[in-house]
C-alpha cells in the first residue's frame, strides 16, 4: 500500500464536501507529474486530503477506491 497526499483549495473542494459526497475523482489536473502520481494510485491506497492555502493541513485521510480512468475535462 503506498500513501499519497492531494490538495484542494477548501473554497473549491472541501474536506467537508468530500465527506458530504461519500466519494470524488480528481479531474482538471494539468501538471504532467501530478497527473503521473494520480495514475499511479491503486485501489486501497491511503490519501492525506491537504487544503492549500487556507488552513495549510491535512484535514482527513480517505482510500482510493477505483483507479484512474481518462480525464473527462482533458
Amino acid at each position: 500500500m503506498n500513501y499519497w497526499l492531494v490538495k484542494s483549495e477548501p473554497f473549491k473542494y472541501s474536506w467537508e464536501k468530500f465527506n458530504k459526497d461519500g466519494k470524488t475523482f480528481w479531474d482538471g489536473v494539468r501538471n504532467f507529474a501530478a497527473r503521473l502520481h494520480l495514475l499511479a494510485m491503486k485501489k486501497g491506497d491511503l490519501v492525506y486530503f491537504y487544503h492549500s492555502n487556507e488552513g495549510k493541513c491535512i484535514v482527513g485521510i480517505a482510500k482510493i477506491v477505483k483507479e484512474a480512468t481518462p480525464d473527462p475535462t482533458a
